[in-house]
């Protein structure tokens, strides 16, 4: 690259930062990332842990946005120095300046990234759900795998996963599983995620080695604080207590404590068994009602409620939002923005990344 041409691109990517500090209020950020870290250097602040975990979230948060913009900026700078000891006869500083520009071309894909979450809740939690459809054994055993490829995708972000409600296949696999995945940006990276899941494969289960189709429904719905303005009438739940299923010993309870709530006007049912405690998993499953119904609430006012739920569909042929080959060839395919992986192993093990950017993108 001639030294032109790094000097249009410091130009260019000088311009594309000033568009994006003002995009992405980074004044605001920065000064509520202040205010987060003097919070948290009061003596007092490990007394509330609720309130301390919240600060700690916040604060990670802020930082995925802060720290690449600085770092493009601070990048830019070294470009531009290493320009001028160019032009002034050094030799290697050229090629330091064209480093420093290929590093600053990574910060931007990043910042970018980024950049698409900006939706109400995108930087909340998730609740995701899982829900074998068409298929019996192999849509539950689906199931499973796709259990294993999200909380691996969690840990890859180094997110919380907790698991709120669990009901185990009759033979194998998973009929349904509720998890809470906490993080930055949980949601808005997750909710992409939402629709059904259709599996092509030879069948571990069939003794003739015929290929199978399966499906799975997924649904996300973000994390949202209890104050929100949501009135959910007693008179409308039915509450249902069962016992709570598990993998055995410790994680099977012997009372009666998971809840089901179920919102007879609009049909969502909730579940949670996370807790020893029928209070604590009521009071779980009613935060995680009412997440469901601000959201289908929000719906309604868009008129957009296809958007969120009726994407999902029935959960068999022709609904499906993205199609996982494992015979006779192998690809991951998603049809809403026709993004393809030939890597199916490794989708299934949680690199869900070119999905979910090519749908924010397409989402913008």
């Amino acid at each position: 690259m001639t030294q032109d041409e790094l000097k249009n691109k410091i130009d260019e990517f000088r311009g594309q930062l000033s568009e994006m500090e003002g995009y992405l209020a980074i004044a605001a950020k920065r000064a509520e990332l202040e205010a987060l870290e003097a919070e948290a250097a009061g003596p007092d602040f490990w007394n509330d842990q609720n309130k301390a975990q919240a600060n700690i979230a916040a604060t990670k948060g802020l930082k995925l946005v802060l720290d690449p913009f600085d770092a493009i900026s601070a990048g830019l700078d070294d470009a531009g120095v290493m320009l001028e000891l160019a032009e002034a006869g050094e030799d290697e500083a050229l090629a330091e300046a064209a480093a420093e520009i290929a590093k600053v071309e990574s910060g931007f894909q990043s910042l970018e990234m980024q950049s698409l979450l900006g939706g109400e809740f995108d930087g909340n939690g998730a609740y995701l759900t899982l829900h074998a459809g068409a298929g019996g054994t192999e849509s539950c055993d689906w199931a499973d795998m796709l259990y294993r490829m999200f909380t691996r995708y969690a840990e890859r972000k180094e997110f919380k996963v907790q698991i709120m409600d669990y009901q185990a296949g009759d033979e194998a696999g998973i009929k349904s599983v509720s998890v809470l995945i906490s993080g930055a940006y949980a949601y808005g990276l997750l909710k992409s995620e939402r629709g059904v899941h259709r599996l092509v494969r030879i069948s571990p289960f069939d003794s003739q080695s015929r290929r199978h189709t399966s499906f799975v429904a997924v649904d996300v719905t973000p994390e949202i604080d209890d104050d929100i303005d949501i009135e959910i009438v007693e008179s409308e739940l039915r509450i249902d207590t069962y016992r709570a299923q598990g993998a055995g010993g410790q994680h099977v309870n012997t009372t009666d404590s998971a809840v089901r709530i179920v919102h007879l006007p609009t049909g969502t049912v909730v579940q949670c068994q996370a807790e020893r405690s029928q209070h604590k998993n009521k009071a779980a499953a009613m935060k995680m009602l009412k997440a469901r119904l601000y959201e289908h609430e929000q719906d309604k006012q868009r008129q957009a409620v296809e958007q969120l739920y009726g994407d999902k569909g029935e959960i068999a042929w022709g609904s499906q939002i993205r199609s996982y080959v494992l015979q006779p060839y192998t690809q991951v395919k998603d049809h809403r923005t026709d993004e393809v992986v030939g890597n199916a192993q490794g989708v299934l093990d949680g690199n869900l990344d070119p999905f979910i950017e090519a749908y924010l993108k397409k989402n913008r």
